[in-house]
């Protein structure tokens, strides 16, 4: 997770908060964005938006060797977000490296509190590798060396996929019906190697720990269902309704065959990994191809992560919640988890 959130201060004395979503440019590898020299444009959001008229802002750090200065200029207004240019020098810095001297942990808008020191590691998962997320997988919190440690010697076996987590996570539900709610895409990153071994082990449980984690896998499959569709496909990705549409929700494809006919497209484009976004709304009525159980915390209300859970578990999620409730179990980024079966 990156340190996402940009504080800059008018001259005014007046505060513009930025929070950088994902590249505006297209996107093909993060580390390649990340890696960027001398200026990015990113989408955004903005707090004190108001505030900001026109010119660009400007932050400046001194260091014991360097003075580091960004700017920032509002390119575009979009429908839900910003598109804001960040220019900086020393140039030769990397885009990552600038966020990590000027950015701040973008905690949930939940958390009513500035950001502490101890966050820096309390909200980063101990396997995290790559920058790229603006929020943690809150799930995978829950894990450290010792319980990795536990579950070798029960003989169960992991496997990573990289999940750039998005601010839209957090957008709740608005809309009267659920049919009239954008559900954000997120990006994912998995290597042929994690998907033949989710192959390899569709008769055993398969478990996903996070609810991002749970959209990727079950997106595999569809996305194998895709290439068997149409073999010639050129781009693969998951948006938000089609599973649920025809000719994909009668589908009889097995999850062996789909992942199957996935790692051929793969393999057939010299792939060695798949990079993509999915925007795919798991809800009451979802049919679950691939995964077995989910590791999750305990989620709002009004927010897509709890029709999530009542798609595991069916009405069964009030009693749950009720029972949560009840036994004061702490609830969203910070909280308890729990461990539901399909």
């Amino acid at each position: 997770m990156i340190r996402a959130r940009i504080n800059f201060k008018k001259s005014t004395g007046g505060i513009v908060e930025i929070l950088c979503l994902e590249p505006y440019d297209t996107l093909k590898d993060y580390s390649l964005v990340m890696n960027k020299t001398g200026k990015v444009k990113w989408k955004c959001m903005i707090g004190g938006a108001g505030k900001w008229k026109k010119g660009a802002l400007e932050k400046q750090i001194v260091g014991n060797e360097y003075q580091l200065i960004l700017k920032a200029r509002l390119v575009e207004r979009l429908s839900d977000n910003y598109v804001v240019e960040f220019s900086w020098t020393p140039a030769d810095l990397s885009f990552s490296e600038v966020l990590e001297v000027t950015g701040d942990i973008p905690l949930p808008p939940y958390i009513k509190r500035d950001t502490h020191p101890s966050d820096r590691d309390r909200y980063q998962t101990i396997f995290a590798k790559l920058d790229g997320s603006v929020a943690a997988p809150t799930a995978g919190l829950h894990f450290t060396e010792r319980l990795f440690q536990n579950l070798e010697e029960k003989h169960c076996s992991k496997d990573f996929v990289t999940l750039h987590v998005g601010a839209g996570t957090f957008k709740p539900v608005k809309a009267e019906k659920m049919g009239h709610h954008v559900m954000h895409a997120e990006w994912i990153d998995v290597k042929i190697q994690t998907i033949e071994n989710i192959m390899a082990h569709l008769n055993k449980i398969i478990v996903a720990v996070g609810t991002t984690s749970i959209r990727t896998v079950e997106s595999l499959y569809w996305l194998g269902v895709k290439c068997l569709l149409d073999p010639s496909v050129e781009e693969l990705k998951i948006s938000q309704w089609e599973v649920y549409d025809d000719p994909f929700k009668h589908s009889t494809v097995t999850a062996k065959d789909a992942l199957a006919s996935l790692l051929h497209w793969l393999q057939r484009n010299n792939y060695t990994r798949l990079f993509t976004s999915t925007q795919i709304l798991i809800a009451p009525g979802y049919l679950f191809r691939i995964v077995n159980a989910l590791v999750t915390n305990f989620h709002q209300p009004n927010s897509t992560l709890l029709l999530l859970v009542a798609a595991i578990v069916g009405k069964d999620w009030k009693t749950i919640y009720d029972y949560a409730l009840e036994n004061n179990f702490r609830f969203l980024s910070y909280g308890d988890g729990s461990l539901l079966f399909i």
